[in-house]
């Protein structure tokens, strides 16, 4: 039959593609945008059809309707957002930096080229962060898993421990919910985007450093959790995910929201019956997963994370409301700056007041009612479930009540302690804090700052002032990245006696290659081409 040979190649073609795994773990980010054109929302695919439309260059063409862009990610349509996703970066020390940059990286050519159309063509175009999605590398192939060890189970047991300091370092005050989702060989977390980058490597690196260390635990189930002392509020059970398969723990599945709450009020009951704060329990999540996390961080994001959850730098939920560069990715936010919100908080509230339209006209106090409202119809939804299969359920996703033993018995509660102000209540803004945030974000890298004068006297390489949100002068490339940017590049790769041509990608593990000499094509796996970093020309 014509056409046979061609279907067979394909399914072939298909089934090495889902065998083909990584030599070495791997992390990708992708983040998505909701599209204003002349500040109406719009789908892009409706109006822009493909990704071509408003990018003035040739690109290297990807699966359906993306393109992988000159900085080594891609750019897509999906579901009424532009997409931008960073190509897989392995792991190593100093990753998530790289993986957070190449993100931004993405960002600042997709924003420069509408930039360049909007000019051409007589209109704005604005881009509205929507989400971030981190992606971990999963190398436990099928055929090793079982009922208590296997991606399900390590996405369910991730939704109980990530949120609380997930929310703390990535999220904002109208921020809804922390999602785990198993994606096969991969597990992929999603938050709400990140707008300030030195944040956002910082919530990268908890993330990475958590589910990698969790990943190596001999067991997913939630029994565990009552034999370590790592504190989750207790009675949350995290919902099914609202997209694919998952975990989704919103703000209604908790007594009050926690992103409109004093994240520094001792009010929330672990599952050992110790009264914390968020704030408390968020370090103390990270301080157990530390080890795991510097291996995959690096000095300056390290101490970012850590300065957040001590409280010695602020939290975005420590702000009025929601920073207005979300509302303008590119523009009020980009790699290289510090949103206004965190760079000068004394200046912070006139900031909101003078764009307290961007927020489509809903102020803070409303937005919590709103959510209110949400949780009492989540609650009214529940309680329509019969109570036996409503037990059974709840029953099935808590985790299992098992005397901790001696050696990880958590100190005894303390007695709660009176918030602030006697009166505070979630819709009043949290106390100020003084104007020197960038001073803590900075001091090891400032010249002249006590107690690291006599230090950096002789260290002139870093003199100026820190102004910065990362200090990528020293950030190299991942061996993975290099391979990427090689193919973007336009280079020619010579094998053997023949020369080929990058044409096309397929998924981020593969790109396809035609022979200079008769036209044939070829397929080649990113760790193959690693290998043969020396042969384009």
């Amino acid at each position: 039959m014509p056409g046979t040979p061609d279907l067979k190649q394909q399914r072939l073609v298909g089934k090495l593609l889902q065998r083909t795994r990584l030599q070495m773990p791997v992390i990708g980010m992708e983040s998505e945008f909701n599209v204003f054109l002349d500040e109406k929302e719009i789908d892009p695919r409706v109006f822009w059809g493909h990704p071509s439309a408003f990018i003035d260059r040739p690109l290297l063409p990807r699966e359906k309707s993306s393109l992988q862009l000159p900085t080594g990610g891609a750019v897509y349509f999906d579901r009424g957002v532009i997409e931008v996703v960073t190509p897989v970066i392995e792991l190593a020390p100093h990753s998530t930096a790289r993986t957070v940059r190449n993100l931004w990286e993405q960002i600042g050519f997709v924003r420069g080229q509408l930039t360049r159309w909007e000019k051409a063509n007589d209109h704005t175009v604005r881009l509205k962060a929507y989400s971030t999605h981190y992606n971990i590398s999963y190398e436990i192939p099928k055929r090793e898993q079982n009922a208590r060890r296997n991606e399900k189970a390590l996405a369910l047991l991730l939704a109980y421990i990530l949120p609380v300091p997930v929310m703390l370092v990535a999220s904002n005050r109208r921020s809804t919910g922390v999602g785990v989702r198993p994606r096969g060989s991969r597990i992929e977390i999603t938050v709400d985007f990140t707008p300030d980058p030195g944040m956002m490597i910082a919530a990268a690196t908890l993330i990475v450093g958590i589910v990698r260390e969790v990943m190596t635990w001999p067991s997913y189930e939630l029994a565990v959790l009552n034999q370590l002392p790592i504190p989750i509020v207790d009675g949350v059970v995290p919902g099914k995910h609202t997209t694919r398969k998952g975990w989704l723990t919103k703000d209604f599945h908790y007594a009050q929201s926690p992103y409109t709450s004093d994240i520094n009020a001792p009010v929330w009951k672990t599952q050992f019956g110790e009264m914390m704060s968020l704030r408390a329990m968020g370090a103390r999540v990270a301080w157990y997963f530390r080890r795991s996390i510097r291996k995959y961080s690096d000095p300056f994001s390290m101490r970012l994370l850590f300065a957040i959850l001590s409280g010695r730098a602020p939290s975005l939920l420590e702000l009025s409301d929601r920073p207005a560069a979300y509302e303008d990715v590119g523009h009020l936010c980009r790699w290289g700056s510090v949103i206004h919100e965190l760079k000068n908080r004394d200046i912070e509230l006139d900031i909101t007041r003078a764009a307290s339209e961007i927020w489509d006209g809903q102020s803070i106090d409303e937005y919590i009612v709103d959510r209110g409202n949400a949780r009492a119809m989540h609650l009214t939804e529940s309680a329509a479930i019969p109570a036996p299969q409503r037990k059974n359920a709840i029953a099935a996703a808590q985790p299992e009540r098992v005397a901790p033993s001696p050696a990880l018995r958590p100190r005894a509660a303390r007695p709660p302690v009176r918030a602030r102000r006697r009166k505070d209540t979630p819709a009043r803004l949290m106390p100020q804090r003084p104007s020197d945030y960038l001073d803590r974000r900075g001091t090891s890298l400032l010249r002249g700052t006590t107690p690291d004068r006599e230090r950096r006297r002789t260290n002139e390489r870093r003199s100026g002032t820190y102004n910065t949100p990362f200090p990528d002068r020293r950030l190299t490339r991942s061996a993975y990245e290099q391979v990427f940017l090689q193919l973007v590049s336009g280079r020619k790769l010579r094998m053997g006696s023949e020369v080929y041509r990058p044409i096309g990608m397929k998924g981020w593990y593969h790109a396809i290659f035609r022979r200079e000499s008769d036209g044939a094509e070829r397929l080649l796996t990113i760790d193959q081409l690693l290998r043969k970093m020396n042969d384009w020309q």
